[in-house]
């Protein structure tokens, strides 16, 4: 039977439905855009945070570009804690490369943990900005790219609203009062991914990064994190990816436990063992670093990298975390060319 690979969307499509691909997709589920693409439309990156056109022209721009098989809004990790009621800076003014950041958080101590979820939580905040930036990457790129889009895990967005320090005390000394709050969070994740899948996007990433091995025993991991993950990915509808940051090798196979229809670790990872672990049908995305990697490598690194990912077994050539925005356009030329040309 011949396999539809006729366009990069097409062919990510046919890996989350466990097609057979001509090659190793090259996409992400996280922030790239770069300084090259605003540069094309002479936009700062502090306006993008705020207008959805801007916003789409930039998460565009990398697929047009480079041909990175993807389009991604937001850029920043604040979209649900802001819809909760978190104060943000989007640093509006500023000429340099800032993510937005909060600035007030939602739970200030212990006794404000059970908080009460508004109602209209999917329509607050930046979020009809980010269905209408779908909407328009959508109409620009979506036939040809995947276009994507991200949401906190519980444990990531709870150390948003509140300080991680108190999150991790507490997460072994009161886990039940902690569970309480993920539950609850976990409502607010899946009203934000649907109103996502409903403005169109092809599939979406869980980001859990604060749940980290790195961080977490796979034990704590497996009993406190593992069910709302599993809540979480049992109503989403469209092509999913769950993404942890650190050293996952211990557990990886509790990813692949939540329900996610792939997993995305960072360049801490072995994937080798990893794929070992998991088997060879599981898709497994990963796993070159970023930052040291793909912008302050040369070209050569980077193509030695890219050959080391897909000889070590990943089902997509995918980052650690967000792309840095400064990427040199010979370090982008060279990770594109090695997906297209390299076969292990």
């Amino acid at each position: 039977m011949t396999v539809d690979n006729s366009s990069p969307r097409q062919r990510i499509l046919n890996l989350f439905a466990g097609k057979k691909t001509d090659r190793v997709p090259c996409f992400s589920g996280m922030g790239n855009v770069t300084t090259e693409g605003l540069k094309k439309f002479g936009y700062k990156f502090a306006e993008l945070h705020s207008n959805a056109k801007m916003l789409a022209d930039a998460a565009a721009s990398t697929y047009k570009l480079f041909g990175f098989e993807c389009g991604i809004v937001p850029f920043d990790l604040c979209v649900e804690a802001e819809a909760l009621g978190c104060e943000i800076n989007v640093y509006a003014h500023s000429d340099d490369i800032l993510y937005p950041t909060i600035k007030k958080k939602l739970i200030t101590n212990e006794e404000e943990m059970d908080i009460r979820i508004p109602s209209d939580v999917s329509n607050r905040g930046r979020m009809p900005l980010m269905k209408d930036a779908i909407r328009h990457l959508k109409s620009d790129i979506g036939d040809n790219a995947v276009i994507g889009s991200y949401v906190l895990g519980p444990f990531t967005l709870a150390g948003q609203i509140m300080e991680l320090n108190d999150l991790l005390k507490l997460s072994f000394k009161k886990p039940d009062k902690v569970g309480k709050l993920l539950d609850n969070l976990s409502d607010v994740i899946i009203s934000v991914a649907k109103e996502y899948e409903s403005a169109g996007v092809d599939f979406i990433t869980v980001r859990e990064m604060g749940a980290t091995s790195d961080v977490l025993s796979p034990r704590v991991f497996k009993s406190l994190i593992l069910p709302y993950l599993k809540k979480v990915f049992s109503e989403l509808k469209s092509a999913n990816v769950l993404h942890i940051c650190g050293k996952t090798n211990d557990i990886a196979v509790f990813m692949l436990e939540s329900g996610a229809k792939a997993i995305s670790v960072d360049q801490k990872n072995d994937v080798a063992e990893t794929r070992k672990k998991i088997g060879s049908n599981a898709l497994l995305f990963g796993n070159y670093d970023p930052y040291n990697v793909l912008v302050s490598g040369t070209p050569e690194l980077v193509h030695e990298t890219i050959k080391k990912c897909i000889d070590s077994g990943v089902s997509a050539v995918w980052p650690g975390c967000d792309i840095w925005p400064t990427v040199p356009p010979d370090n982008f030329k060279a990770m594109m060319d090695t997906v297209q040309q390299y076969r292990r």
